[in-house]
């Protein structure tokens, strides 16, 4: 039977033989990934922060909050369970649209509105 050999030295030092065993767990022995989303202010948006394994969605809240709660500011956490997220490659970017984008529609992409010029412009009207 050989040993586990892994990036970390304490592992591979523990010399910890390698197990073929294919046992299945039970189904209270098994923790789901839940996804971790917290908001740093009030109004701002949600981040991906990290994942955690919880039996259930009460216990993944109270280990989220505990792992990435208290060490970064949060007004706001959420948790996902990882099989719940619905995710479409770049290869099928295609199918996100309806109809192709028109080119004489700007006003659909979000790029054509630049907030951000019209507000430096009065903010510097109100300085002037």
């Amino acid at each position: 039977m050989s040993e586990i050999t892994s990036l970390d030295p304490r592992i591979t030092r523990a010399m910890i033989p390698e197990s073929h065993d294919s046992t299945t767990l039970s189904d209270n022995e098994l923790f789901e990934t839940y996804e971790v989303l917290h908001q740093a202010k009030t109004g701002g948006r949600h981040t991906h922060v990290g994942s955690v394994h919880a039996p259930n969605a009460e216990m993944a809240y109270l280990f989220a909050k505990e792992q990435y709660g208290r060490r970064m500011t949060t007004t706001s956490i959420w948790v996902v369970r990882t099989t719940d997220i619905f995710t479409v490659d770049g290869d099928n970017e295609p199918e996100l649209y309806a109809t192709a984008p028109s080119a004489d529609k700007d006003y659909r992409n979000a790029n054509a509105w630049k907030v951000r010029d019209k507000i430096d412009r009065y903010k510097k009207e109100q300085n002037a």
